[in-house]
């Protein structure tokens, strides 16, 4: 491809610069691309950052424009991001999540994070620590009475603490009282990433398995939350009557929403809301304990070095929010295994009007995405950059940039509880490194699955022993 200036016209106006096209596959690698994107997105993203930082790859209908340069992140992330809006996926999604705050743009989106912002402030984080240390002592207890009799699945387990410690911190409720929470959000997530493949192409009353599975879903999740504000609405009724409204999530979004034109679009407004906090409060922390307990199996001097600090830091007592500070080395091994497996692997972005990311023209319209996942690999930022190595975030980070690392996302949209989740995830790893040691049961093969988050296809079955 050349890069001549092309000759202006006459009356000595300047010559025209060519546009910069990113590089691609040829269009007939269009049949291998479209499998990949539905069988191997992992694949596809690799294949593609293979190539180069800036790609554009041809699916169908659509050209993505995938940027791997944290750079690139920056300026698409946090400098110009009145131009991006959600893309591919999860403007799809939309039809299956509605209007929360994972998909929903413009004023909605600002109303939403204003409004949940106080619920995720340092101080009230921080004076959650005990519920969390509660909750991941009965974690603890659950998995202590699985040592010598088999196998279990680690991934129900952290899915099951996630959803107690949500409940708890930001809904004031008990969400272990609704069983089908977890398997609902699954089915919700299968046909979020169905929705992607599809491009919205299939109605969601289609009789087809896959949509009758959606449909009873969020059937069951709607159920859930008309539960929860039925039991939450007396404290936010005696808020609105001239008290304090709660400061918990719940009460929050039943302000809000009792504030929408009707009563319907306010219970719509809702449920929105509502189904995306939890899928993605529970989900993405669940995701990465799950890698990091796989990560810590298979290193097991890693593993000893945890168990050596969690033991000096707590003893045999709980973790409190002050002990974040002295356990360096299990924050760094949860870093690392977010490096490795970020919980939210992709991010999808439509250009509204024309632009230039790394000196490459993207049109107006365009479907650009950046991905931790690979982001995260790239070995211009992250030397040996497959060996899972927890050193990596002790110390100097070597002048590496604030955009080779975006576990959270990054700018305005930067994941608002990523400090409840790392909290979370702090402590559980501790207390559990602490006391047991959790092994793959034998003959599991462990398969990435980038859903809406990076999940285990077919879970995680670990044998639980002694430290």
């Amino acid at each position: 491809m050349t890069t001549e200036a092309l000759p202006g016209p006459p009356g000595g106006t300047p010559p025209r610069t060519p546009p910069r096209t990113p590089p691609g596959p040829p269009r007939r690698a269009l049949p291998r691309l479209l499998a990949k994107l539905a069988t191997d997105r992992l694949g596809l993203m690799s294949e593609a950052a293979a190539l180069g930082d800036a790609v554009r790859v041809a699916i169908g209908p659509r050209t993505l424009y995938i940027f791997n340069h944290p750079e690139h992140a920056k300026h698409v992330l946090a400098d110009n991001t009145a131009n991006y809006h959600k893309g591919i996926g999860l403007s799809e999604a939309r039809r299956v999540l509605g209007d929360g705050l994972l998909t929903s743009e413009g004023r909605i989106w600002r109303e939403q994070r204003t409004r949940m912002q106080p619920v995720f402030q340092h101080k009230r984080i921080a004076a959650q620590a005990s519920v969390v240390a509660e909750e991941a002592e009965r974690l603890v207890a659950r998995l202590r009475t699985y040592r010598g009799a088999g196998p279990v699945d680690v991934v129900e387990e952290f899915t099951g603490l996630t959803l107690g410690v949500l409940g708890r911190t930001l809904l004031e409720t008990d969400l272990t009282a609704h069983g089908s929470v977890a398997h609902a959000f699954e089915v919700v997530q299968d046909q979020a990433m169905f929705e992607m493949i599809t491009q919205g192409a299939v109605p969601l009353w289609a009789p087809l398995p896959q949509q009758m599975r959606f449909r009873r879903a969020r059937r069951e999740l709607n159920r859930v939350v008309d539960l929860l504000v039925a039991d939450h609405r007396p404290a936010a009724g005696d808020g609105g009557e001239g008290g304090a409204v709660g400061d918990d999530a719940l009460s929050q979004m039943i302000g809000a929403a009792e504030s929408q034109g009707g009563p319907e679009a306010g219970r719509q407004r809702l449920s929105d809301e509502l189904v995306t906090l939890l899928l993605a409060g529970h989900e993405t922390t669940a995701s990465t304990l799950s890698w990091t307990f796989h990560l810590l199996d298979r290193h097991p001097e890693v593993a000893a070095r945890a168990r050596d600090e969690a033991r000096a830091v707590l003893g045999d007592r709980l973790p409190e929010h002050e002990d974040l500070r002295e356990l360096t080395y299990i924050t760094a091994v949860v870093q690392e295994a977010m490096r490795l497996y970020p919980p939210v692997w992709i991010l999808t972005r439509r250009a509204q009007e024309a632009d230039v990311i790394g000196g490459y023209d993207v049109p107006a319209g365009a479907d650009v995405l950046i991905c931790p996942y690979t982001l995260h690999r790239h070995p211009g930022f992250w030397p040996d950059p497959e060996r899972f190595d927890p050193g990596r975030f002790l110390g100097d980070s070597g002048g590496r940039s604030r955009y080779a690392y975006i576990p959270f996302g990054a700018g305005p949209r930067f994941c608002v509880g990523s400090n409840l989740g790392m909290m979370e995830a702090v402590f559980v790893t501790a207390l559990v490194v602490r006391e047991l040691r959790l092994s793959t049961a034998n003959g599991h093969r462990v398969v990435p699955e980038p859903m809406l988050s990076l999940r285990m296809r077919g879970g995680l079955p670990m044998e639980v022993g002694p430290a």
